[in-house]
């Protein structure tokens, strides 16, 4: 298992699912976690881990929160940084594209790629300034190949993935990379809430012929955290469902 002692890791989103897999990922690896969620984290998730992760409690959509949350964190006595940034918090409100409101494709896109920004912004400026660092952001294979009923979901999704080319590009030569990793069907709650017969049919297109487990793209978070030579890649974990 790669080693990430003495390393500080910031996942966000990560009181469940996706997100709470990773950090418990590289908690095993030895990171100091730093966990963050819209709401408070509950002790018995916090008790999971071997090493007391700290807490960070905003709303990402907030560019203003999420700024001064950060500020706080950095200004804390003895605190070096974070080399590595998972941003993993985002939101879906599924609906079709004549009858979805406004303001439901607006939130989406708001959470899930402003709230991106407004996490990485503060963040990329103290990287650039340690001269490393790695940043993971994830997308979706929805972004790739689109999905009915998700306009909202698949255009944010979509977004991450420019947005992690680009900042790849900035980051590369102060030695910071910038992946994205794009699941596909995750074994999570909101998979448990698609009918049999969605499932049943979502499982013919997979070639693995299963979804996926959280822990799947957790190995794929610390790969990429740890791999000094890649950047700007955005990697499927979908069992198939993109070839």
């Amino acid at each position: 298992m790669t080693d990430f002692t003495n390393q500080t890791v910031l996942v966000t989103g990560s009181s469940r699912g996706i997100g709470l897999a990773i950090a418990k990922a590289f908690d095993a690896a030895g990171a100091q976690l730093i966990l963050h969620a819209r709401s408070e984290i509950k002790p018995e998730v916090l008790a999971e881990f071997k090493q007391k992760p700290q807490t960070l409690q905003f709303d990402i959509a907030d560019a203003e929160a999420a700024e001064a949350s950060i500020k706080a964190l950095y200004k804390q006595e003895g605190f070096e940084g974070i080399d590595v940034l998972v941003n993993n918090a985002g939101i879906t409100k599924d609906q079709l594209a004549m009858a979805m409101a406004p303001a439901d494709f607006a939130n989406v896109v708001n959470v899930n790629l402003n709230g991106t920004f407004n996490v990485t912004q503060p963040i990329f400026k103290k990287m650039i300034r340690q001269k490393h660092g790695a940043i993971i952001n994830l997308s979706s294979v929805v972004g790739l190949m689109g999905n009915m009923g998700q306009i909202n979901y698949a255009a944010s999704k979509a977004g991450i993935i420019g947005f992690t080319k680009s900042l790849a590009k900035e980051g590369a030569r102060r030695g910071i990379r910038v992946n994205a990793i794009a699941p596909g069907m995750i074994v999570s709650d909101m998979t448990a809430v698609l009918p049999e017969e969605t499932q049943a049919e979502i499982l013919k297109n997979i070639p693995l012929s299963r979804f996926g487990e959280a822990s799947e793209v957790a190995d794929v978070a610390l790969f990429l955290a740890s791999n000094t030579y890649i950047t700007g890649q955005t990697l499927t974990v979908d069992g198939g469902l993109y070839i």
